[in-house]
């Protein structure tokens, strides 16, 4: 009994002696009683005691560890990283494990350059976070302190929040992809005040309330604000634009076809404004989007007949004016049109569809299933027809229909009459 009190007595002692010793030596305990074999402890001043002590040095290096950095721009940034790696709440592919150290340019996402101000300098000016899946309530006091970034790509990710006005001051930032996100609240109008910016997606967000014009006549050569919940009427005061590629489909926007807006996108490559709420009838201005390749307008409310205007867009490849309120007589000029590879007109009220147009069916281009063309099947029953003539809609400038701007077309061209209005 003695003996073990007696050991007891002297693990305390060597336990407080321990904690009170300033240097780093780590003390291992390896209790071995009985064995009648003794080893020296520690600096060999350690005899005949019942158990052998096993002493080193640790091998980890200082909490305080000095890190250095390749350029002053990099150590700058570095406790912002380090800020916002300590905000995120989910990392499932474990991006954020590579964030250690000084050597920021081989953080995962992180992407570093010569910075334009100085071409002997080091600095983060690309990050890429696309399909990482990180998690992060915002990306306030990150996004709009890295001096130095040009491009920012945040696709499929779970951000959340606002985005911060301080954007505006990063002079070098020309894309922005925040797009597949949770952001939310109203148009981030911070990008307004950046003439650098030429890339700009935000689509797949929760962003809400009206997209101030002058978006539109920005610097853009791209923007993507589909799938929001923006609803406004379309702008119809922009004079213009030099924006290549344009997506608005599937938000709210409400209100007919502002006969401007075609002027202004005339350089548009694509134009979607597919599940929207758009009103009233076509203007022939849509005829000016001559560099268009895809028009997507299917699943409004648009209503009349097809302008023939649409001859005039020679690139057009894919045209879509599905599940709206068109009617008339399916232009032959649309369906000369050489590069179409595509044109859906199903879920409307079209009556007529000439030579051509057939030749589109047979191959499989043109779509009209679900009308009201009596010798084609897949029809719209003759009491849902009549129920939607029984209520007549009319268009102003009724005229401007046969009207084709870019060019006359042949004579021996098959341009039937206009299908008198309901």
């Amino acid at each position: 009994m003695s003996i073990i009190i007696s050991f007891m007595l002297l693990v305390c002692l060597i336990s407080c002696t321990t904690a009170r010793d300033s240097s780093r030596e780590a003390l291992q305990v390896t209790i071995g009683i009985g064995n009648g074999n003794l080893s020296k402890g520690c600096n060999d001043r350690h005899h005949n005691l019942p158990f052998k002590l096993n002493c080193k040095l640790p091998a980890t290096p200082l909490a305080n560890e000095v890190l250095k950095f390749a350029d002053q721009r990099l150590a700058l940034v570095h406790p912002i990283i380090q800020k916002f790696k300590s905000l995120i709440t989910s990392d499932p592919l474990g991006i954020t494990q590579t964030w250690v150290g000084s050597d920021i340019c081989s953080y995962k996402g992180f992407y570093c350059d010569n910075p334009p101000d100085n071409k002997s300098a080091i600095a983060v000016a690309s990050i890429d976070f696309n399909g990482f899946q990180l998690s992060a309530p915002s990306l306030d006091g990150f996004l709009d302190q890295l001096p130095d970034i040009a491009l920012f790509h945040a696709n499929s990710n779970n951000f959340s929040g606002s985005l911060s006005p301080n954007i505006a001051k990063l002079r070098y930032l020309y894309e922005l992809d925040i797009s597949n996100n949770r952001f939310s609240g109203p148009f981030p109008d911070a990008v307004l005040n950046m003439p650098g910016l030429t890339f700009l997606d935000i689509r797949f967000n929760f962003f809400t309330g009206s997209v101030p014009s002058q978006i539109f006549t920005q610097n853009l050569d791209a923007l993507f604000i589909n799938n929001n919940e923006f609803m406004i009427h379309l702008p119809d005061n922009i004079v213009n634009t030099h924006i290549f590629y344009l997506t608005l489909a599937n938000n709210k926007f409400n209100g007919p076809l502002p006969r401007t807006i075609f002027k202004a996108f005339s350089s548009l490559a694509e134009v979607l404004l597919l599940n929207d709420q758009l009103t009233g009838c076509i203007p022939y201005e849509i005829g000016l989007l001559k560099e268009a390749v895809v028009f997507d307008a299917g699943n409004n409310q648009l209503t009349g007949h097809l302008p023939f205007s649409l001859a005039c867009m020679e690139n057009l490849e894919q045209l879509n004016f599905a599940g709206n309120l068109l009617f008339g007589a399916v232009p032959e000029v649309v369906c000369e049109l050489g590069k179409l590879m595509n044109l859906s007109l199903s879920d409307n009220y079209f009556i007529h569809v000439g030579p051509m147009c057939r030749i589109l069916i047979e191959r499989g281009v043109l779509d009209v299933r679900n009308n009201c063309i009596p010798d084609l099947p897949f029809q719209r029953s003759v009491e849902e027809c009549a129920n939607f003539f029984a209520h007549p809609r009319f268009c102003p400038r009724m005229w401007s229909y046969n009207y084709i701007p870019c060019y006359h077309f042949p004579s021996s061209s098959s341009i039937p009459d206009m299908a008198p209005s309901p």
